[in-house]
């Protein structure tokens, strides 16, 4: 790394003469951008994760019946199934 240059990333016309950067600079913008997206899911939709313990001390009982998943093929609403009640 040198400290008394800017990188090539920081020049203003970097991207002109160098047009091999753009897909690098976009997969990898569009990799960050899924990751915060499934780290967002992850804590908002998740049946582990309780924010509120005072209004919903056991979120998930509220998933008996719902699917959370992004894809399953089988139909949670008329599925039943025997389980424990905790």
């Amino acid at each position: 790394m040198i400290y008394g240059r800017r990188s090539i990333l920081m020049q203003k016309g970097a991207f002109l003469k160098n047009y091999s950067l753009l897909p690098v600079i976009g997969i990898t913008a569009l990799g960050g951008l899924f990751a915060g997206f499934y780290v967002m899911r992850l804590a908002l939709r998740n049946p582990d994760v309780s924010w509120n313990k005072r209004s919903n001390p056991e979120p998930w009982q509220e998933y008996e019946n719902k699917q959370y998943k992004f894809y399953s093929n089988i139909d949670h609403e008329k599925y039943q199934h025997p389980r424990p009640r905790f």
